[in-house]
């Protein structure tokens, strides 16, 4: 059966992440934080104020949950990636830097993604990684996509083979180029293109089936 070619393009990339965290019902108001409570937080953290860290830990949990979700579907996996990933965080507060607001939580999304990453690379065999054979194009267009409910586009995010769930996150969701995943992944860059290439092939069929039994 011929392949089809699922394209998102860059511009959509911050749709879906913003999807991820909608369906997850951990979006944060536009207006949660402003400037100085995320400085003063980051600041109390430093100092090892477990008050700042418990505000800390109940501000940004769920969000960071929704993160470790995404890579190794299993709640509980995930929960326990979770507990795992405020550890370091906690451990690391004296190496953050303040940039400006926002920079406290992209900080510990990587620091929470690299946990995640780092599991990932114990549990499953490098031969998950491997090349797949140029296969046609067929390209869906974005506005069938955006028929489709996030919700039951995220479902079909979710039941992509562990591979190719991690290099689809890490380039749509964590905007990584092929280069930065393999390094992230020990594999090499043809490598990650081809998961790449294959994730989108998988979902585009599920969308296409979607499309067709709801048209």
């Amino acid at each position: 059966m011929l392949g089809v070619v699922l394209k998102i393009p860059n511009n959509k990339k911050s749709n879906l992440c913003d999807a991820v965290f909608h369906i997850s019902g951990y979006l944060l108001s536009k207006c949660a934080l402003d400037r100085m409570e995320e400085l003063e937080l980051s600041q109390r953290c430093k100092q090892g104020d477990n008050t700042a860290r418990k505000e800390l830990y109940e501000r940004y949990a769920g969000r960071l949950l929704a993160i470790c979700i995404r890579y190794v579907r299993e709640r509980a996996t995930a929960e326990d990636l979770l507990h795992d990933g405020f550890i370091k965080i906690f451990e690391a507060m004296d190496q953050f830097t303040w940039r400006g607001k926002g920079s406290l939580r992209a900080w510990m999304s990587r620091i929470m993604v690299n946990t995640a990453l780092q599991y990932l690379r114990t549990t499953q065999r490098k031969d998950q990684m491997v090349l797949v054979e140029e296969l046609p194009e067929k390209e869906v267009e974005v506005d069938q996509i955006e028929t489709i409910p996030k919700q039951t586009l995220l479902k079909f995010i979710a039941e992509l083979p562990d591979g190719y769930r991690t290099v689809f996150n890490l380039f749509v969701l964590e905007d990584k180029s092929h280069k930065e995943i393999a390094e992230l992944l020990g594999i090499n860059e043809k490598s990650s293109a081809s998961q790449l290439y294959r994730a989108r092939c998988t979902l585009a069929e599920r969308v296409n089936e979607w499309l067709a039994e709801n048209s």
